[in-house]
């Protein structure tokens, strides 16, 4: 346990000042930190707590009606031109980490630069979109990845079982 806070895994940013000091840390370019131990934490805490927050989000409002970005529609039209294909029900790893999907992700997701903020940030996915996050069911995906496949199971009505599930609706 941590001595300045008693928590199992602590990152060393305490209270206002640390949350302000963490969001620059995070903010700087990875080569500024090498492997630092204490920032895989904080953005493995980071990813967690945005997965956590949009599964509760999709859990208590019907999908189809969110709107992850203002760009949801160019994000939406610009992945199934793409990926006409992918099973976005059930993702296997290699949709996304196979060095062939690699060669259409990177394009896919450099048009985005600028116009998504952190756009290539890490963030959680899961694999199966009827499942919550688990070990088992999450793979690390960039951020616009993220977008395009839950807008895309949103829209398509595959986030449904999710909410239907967790709000008792039929």
């Amino acid at each position: 346990d941590c001595s300045c806070c008693s928590n199992s895994v602590c990152v060393g940013f305490q209270g206002v000042e640390g949350a302000s000091a963490a969001a620059h840390a995070l903010s700087l370019p990875a080569d500024a930190y090498g492997n630092d131990p204490r920032l895989e934490v904080m953005w493995a805490m980071k990813a967690y707590n945005h997965a956590e927050v949009y599964f509760n989000l999709i859990s208590s409002v019907d999908p189809k009606f969110l709107k992850l970005t203002k760009l949801d529609d160019k994000i939406y039209s610009t992945f199934r031109e793409t990926f006409k294909e992918l099973d976005i029900k059930l993702l296997k790893a290699d949709d996304l980490k196979s060095d062939e999907a690699k060669e259409t992700w990177r394009p896919f997701c450099n048009q985005y630069e600028g116009l998504v903020e952190d756009f290539n940030y890490g963030t959680l996915l899961r694999l199966d979109c009827e499942k919550d996050y688990t070990e088992e069911n999450t793979i690390f995906a960039t951020r616009v990845q993220f977008f395009a496949i839950e807008i895309a199971r949103n829209r398509e009505g595959f986030n449904n079982a999710v909410y239907k599930a967790k709000s008792g609706k039929s």
